[in-house]
């Protein structure tokens, strides 16, 4: 039989978790998308930092943010099974 075990301290840590996600970090994300977008039109910034900006700096940045944002929100849906599972079990408060 393998160990079970939740304290008050892991609840209170997949609140605050879902609380920093549900409480804007992928709206951050979204807006630094926004931003870099408007960064990235050359009507907007030209130039050669620009361009480098445009080609190369965005793009990568903008992988990484969509990564990232998928991510966040695979763990809020983990953590939302994860902390029904918990209270389902009598371990809730």
């Amino acid at each position: 039989m393998s160990r079970v075990l939740s304290t008050e301290q892991a609840k209170t840590a997949i609140r605050q978790i879902q609380s920093i996600i549900n409480g804007g970090l992928t709206d951050q994300i979204s807006q630094l998308d926004a931003q870099g977008r408007v960064l990235s039109d050359a009507n907007v910034w030209d130039g050669p930092l620009a361009a480098t900006f445009r080609g190369s700096t965005w793009p990568e940045t903008k992988a990484a943010l969509d990564k990232a944002k998928t991510e966040l929100d695979e763990l809020r849906t983990q953590l939302d099974k994860i902390s029904s599972d918990i209270f389902t079990a009598g371990g809730g408060a």
